[in-house]
């Protein structure tokens, strides 16, 4: 889930570089909600050669962090 990833890579440091699927798929959710900005691949890219890069947890990511309940 992304909130669990998102709690996953809070103190993290930054930039992160992913090549798990699922982590660039919950990368993508986050950067969309605008949680995190991140340089992601293309919709194109073939996901065994897929990479993101996270720069950072955005302030509204932190709040949600705050906020949100431990699963």
């Amino acid at each position: 889930m992304p909130m669990d990833f998102l709690r996953r890579i809070e103190d993290a440091r930054f930039p992160l570089e992913l090549h798990d699927e699922a982590d660039i798929r919950n990368s993508i959710v986050l950067e969309a909600a605008e949680l995190i900005e991140a340089q992601l691949p293309g919709v194109d890219a073939p996901p065994a050669d897929a990479s993101a890069i996270i720069f950072r947890i955005t302030p509204q990511g932190r709040a949600a962090l705050s906020t949100a309940k431990p699963m």
